[in-house]
């Protein structure tokens, strides 16, 4: 008897600098579109590439998970709001004073981005509350007139309150914003945004959701007032907030893009047999790595243009290089790559309009591209352009033209490698102990080198790599987190007096989800914990006898232990996870659904290709070409080989050897005794 339960229609959209990208999920089977974003007008390109989507189907309320770089950019760009910034009286310079600690200790000349609030648009407030949460000067009713009547002369889009100690008593701040009320204006406010101690933290993210709230508002009115079905928005810790919140909150939508690849690829990786990855994603202009060890990573200390977000984020480190990163000379006759880039425009020599050689004109070069099959030949390459750049380059350093574009590619390979050893090696995990997840239009020309420096003995290639940020997004939950500060000595503190702490973020979270419309919600409690006297802490689980996991976390970071220190409880955390569609629309099931009917198959003849020399180690080989969409369950290609994809090239080295698996990963290993 068939099984006629109807499915809903989920999207995925995720906003890039060049293309915005769609994944749909009809009924089993996946429909994948891109179209060029529209950078003056985001809203623009989602909405003409959903319409075009929506075509192929019936159904016109689809549940949408839309990942945006709106407030990212506005932040990155300083393009957000006019803000106006109230706090207590004798702090309004701690959004510039900031930290002591220096990013560059030995350069003198650093200079520091201007405060997204200048000094003429911070007001101080007569109040002051204890850290107890006592008042120690109460805000009186004139003190609020005036406060408004300030706020009003300065003409703001956005304001910010942020008052000393409120994250243990937020009365004074909620005073503040009711009398605001009245100006019609966004307000962010400390305690709702980051009940956190540590003030500038504090400050610095309230300012910075308040800086791009706006912004965010204008765009999801646009979106959701020409939108069919449900639209909820991507958030930085790997789950999706309904868009009101996403208008309330922004700040948690910074890392949007990237969250969504991460959650794509530990989903991908767990589909092939793996829970431990690396996430690999190389774009045009820089390279994201996370690393997952059975699930996402999350931190709460980000950085974002000279501006510190402490919110659960996920741990996503970023380095400048991609496929248009610029290889130069530097003063020291060595060559060097990134993280400047020649972005879309005039983009790489090959494209047509640049005229400084990038990493894309180097794996052209090396034959590691085809300009016949690139973006599925929609696009051409301008082959015939780069000889005369290289040459001039070469002639400098003394090299001939295919050295020298074997050295680019070692050095983005060098400065990407360093990017993957700082979230694993520098944090206690070895390489050798997860697997490579490629994925971005061009990680898979060089993740398979990176693995062999790293000896990381596995390199995964999803189907549609080019698409797996909105593959992930389809995939994310509704997630929220929840914070309060408390520094508590462990010892002094009984776990049921943790776990009556927790109520309050629990209701709260319950309450909420509730309002998302989820099917199910579960709960995870972690506390944020240090030696005393420290200032950085690590997060716990707490169904972990506490002491002993401490010790393990803190020395598998640190690689020692203190020992007769007390422990402090600084934070408690509550994640809040709620499942919105079937769970018959995993992942999982919509890939079986594409291959219940075929038969593996050793020789891949039917996507075969042909042959063409590719520049390996000073040499060129005779490598085999493979279009990736005739490929089957169970072919397998021996390295040196080339597979196309509309959205990607992946590189088979000498080295290695490839197998299609059963969700048509592609699963790259070094040949044994390699």
């Amino acid at each position: 008897m068939e099984n006629h339960t109807h499915h809903p229609i989920l999207v995925g959209i995720d906003t890039g600098g060049t293309f915005t990208d769609f994944v749909m999920f009809v009924e089993g089977r996946i429909h994948t579109h891109k179209c060029r974003s529209t950078p003056e007008n985001p809203a623009r390109a989602v909405l003409d590439g959903l319409a075009h989507l929506l075509s192929r189907t019936e159904d016109t309320a689809p549940q949408i998970v839309h990942g945006s770089t709106v407030a990212t950019n506005a932040l990155l760009e300083r393009k957000g709001a006019r803000v106006v910034l109230v706090t207590t009286a004798g702090f309004e310079d701690v959004i510039e004073i900031g930290r002591q600690t220096r990013a560059e200790l030995y350069n003198l000349f650093v200079e520091k981005l201007e405060p997204l609030v200048p000094a003429s648009r911070r007001i101080g407030v007569v109040e002051r509350m204890l850290p107890t949460g006592d008042a120690l000067v109460p805000l009186a009713a004139e003190e609020l007139e005036r406060i408004q009547s300030e706020v009003a002369r300065q003409t703001p889009e956005s304001i910010a309150v942020c008052l000393l100690f409120s994250y243990v008593n937020g009365e004074h701040e909620q005073r503040i914003a009711e009398q605001l009320a009245s100006l019609n204006l966004p307000v962010s406010i400390s305690h709702q945004i980051l009940p956190e101690y540590r003030e500038y933290e504090r400050f610095s993210t309230t300012v910075a959701n308040a800086y791009v709230a706006p912004k965010m508002a204008t765009y999801l009115e646009e979106l959701e007032a020409n939108l069919p079905g449900r639209l909820r928005i991507m958030q930085s810790n790997g789950g999706s907030i309904s868009a009101a919140i996403a208008r309330r909150e922004p700040v948690h939508t910074i890392l949007s893009g990237p969250a969504g690849g991460v959650v794509g690829a530990l989903e991908m990786a767990r589909l092939a047999g793996y829970s431990r990855v690396i996430s690999f994603d190389m774009g045009g202009t820089s390279t994201d790595v996370s690393l997952c060890d059975g699930e996402i990573q999350l931190t709460a200390e980000s950085i974002i243009a000279d501006c510190p977000i402490r919110i659960p984020m996920m741990d996503i480190h970023t380095v400048g290089a991609g496929g248009g990163s610029i290889a130069v000379i530097d003063e020291g006759n060595a060559l060097r790559v990134g993280p400047q880039s020649a972005g879309a425009v005039p983009g790489p020599i090959c494209y047509g309009q640049g005229d400084q050689i990038t990493v894309t004109d180097a794996n052209l070069v090396l034959g590691r591209l085809d300009a016949d099959h690139f973006l599925g030949g929609d696009m051409r390459l301008y082959e015939e352009r780069i000889q005369p750049y290289f040459e001039q380059m070469a002639g400098k350093l003394n090299y001939s033209t295919y050295p020298l574009a074997e050295g680019i590619i070692q050095v983005a390979n060098a400065v990407m490698e360093r990017a993957i050893r700082v979230i694993s090696v520098e944090r206690g995990y070895d390489p050798r102990d997860f697997v490579l997840l490629s994925f971005g239009g061009a990680g898979a020309l060089h993740a398979c080198e990176l693995a062999r420096t790293l000896a990381i003995p596995i390199v995964i290639i999803p189907p549609h790599a080019g698409l797996l940020s909105a593959y992930g997004m389809v995939l994310a939950d509704v997630v929220r987190n929840y914070t309060q500060t408390v520094l508590w000595l462990a010892d002094d503190t009984s776990h049921a007096t943790i776990l009556q702490a927790f109520h309050p973020m629990e209701q709260q979270a319950y309450r909420e989800l509730r309002e998302e419309q989820v099917t199910s919600i579960q709960l995870y409690r972690s506390l944020d914990m240090r030696y005393q006297g420290q200032s950085y802490e690590l997060n716990i689980p707490l169904d972990e006898p506490l002491q002993r996991a401490f010790e393990m976390a803190y020395r598998r970071r640190f690689g020692y232990n203190h020992t007769n220190v007390p422990l402090e409880i600084v934070n408690l955390r509550l994640k809040a996870v709620g499942q919105t569609s079937d769970p018959g629309l995993s992942m999982t099931n919509v890939h079986r659904s594409m291959i219940q009917n075929l038969r593996p198959a050793m020789e891949p003849s039917d996507a075969f290709l042909g042959e063409r020399e590719i520049y390996f180690n000073g040499n060129f080989r005779m490598s085999s070409l493979y279009e990736r969409e005739a490929l089957m369950p169970g072919n397998q290609i021996p390295g040196p080989a080339l597979i196309f994809e509309y959205s990607a090239t992946t590189l088979i080295p000498p080295d290695f050897q490839c197998a299609v698996d059963a969700y048509r990963n592609l699963i790259v290993k070094p040949n044994q005794g390699k």
